[in-house]
């Protein structure tokens, strides 16, 4: 199938990997170099992609769009495009809340595009039966960009229903799994207060194996991600008030992430550091 000219906003860590998977799929995919970071502009180079002047000039030549980016950006991102007069399918796969998502599908009314709600979940796609991309709304639309990722390590799961399904059932998911590193984080740093972390860790790990309370080194690896993971909670906070659910958890969570927030994409970053940044005694708060 020729999947025609795709248009990917933009380029991040899972952005450039959903790109990946596209160009792989025989789709021309194109991105907004504008305002990129150099690390952007070297992922978006590797792959491939070609580089459009403009959004005017991106929203002209593709008929389909995926935004890929903080869900504190989807909002902004989506009014762009839409000013740039984009008529084609647009694709919002960023972990919002179903009330967000009305509000960008409200960004295209009357402009001729159609909005189709993605959630992804998993790592960015590198292999087989490790991420998907969930798509709920417009059948003709959804079939598109299934089509699109069809055979690729983006597994595309349609769900029928409405716009808001996909993104519910992504913060659902990132509810239970990313809010339990948030949890594994506050048990360490009550542990460690009280001078029993290795005798926590040590118990997890028998207890708890393949927790991010039992492996240390999977806990600090929500460091270099709390930046994104810190919106994502309030939207799943907000979804939560949608439908009566007590949004406390994820609240928490919120404030744990925004904790190491100036750890933003950093490998390097130690669980001990971590720990002690959820202290009031520190100057990491």
């Amino acid at each position: 199938m020729v999947h025609g000219d795709v248009g990917v906003l933009h380029p991040g860590a899972m952005g450039a990997g959903v790109a990946a998977q596209a160009v792989a799929a025989g789709a021309t995919v194109w991105w907004l170099p504008q305002g990129r970071s150099a690390a952007t502009r070297r992922r978006a180079d590797a792959l491939g992609l070609r580089p459009a002047a403009s959004i005017g000039e991106l929203a002209e030549r593709c008929d389909l769009v995926l935004s890929v980016c903080p869900p504190a950006n989807a909002l902004d991102v989506a009014e762009e495009i839409a000013a740039a007069g984009f008529r084609g399918v647009y694709v919002d796969a960023n972990a919002v809340s179903p009330e967000r998502m009305a509000d960008i599908t409200a960004v295209f009314e009357g402009g001729g595009a159609t909005v189709v709600d993605g959630g992804i979940t998993g790592p960015p796609p590198r292999e087989a039966g490790s991420t998907r991309l969930y798509l709920s709304g417009e059948d003709t639309a959804v079939a598109r960009v299934a089509a699109l990722f069809e055979g690729t390590p983006l597994a595309p799961f349609p769900l029928p229903g409405p716009i808001g399904r996909a993104s519910a059932l992504k913060l659902s998911f990132a509810a239970y799994n990313k809010i339990s590193y948030a949890l594994a984080a506050h048990a360490c740093a009550l542990a460690d207060g009280h001078g029993v972390l290795d005798d926590l860790l040590a118990l997890a790990a028998e207890a708890l194996p393949g927790t991010p309370l039992a492996g240390p080194g999977r806990l600090a690896s929500a460091g270099a991600r709390a930046w994104r993971w810190e919106p994502e909670m309030r939207e799943i906070a907000r979804a939560s008030h949608g439908v009566g659910v007590p949004a406390t958890f994820a609240e928490a969570a919120a404030e744990t992430f925004a904790r190491w927030e100036n750890h933003k994409d950093d490998p390097t970053v130690s669980t001990a550091r971590l720990i002690a940044g959820l202290s009031a005694l520190t100057d990491e708060s």
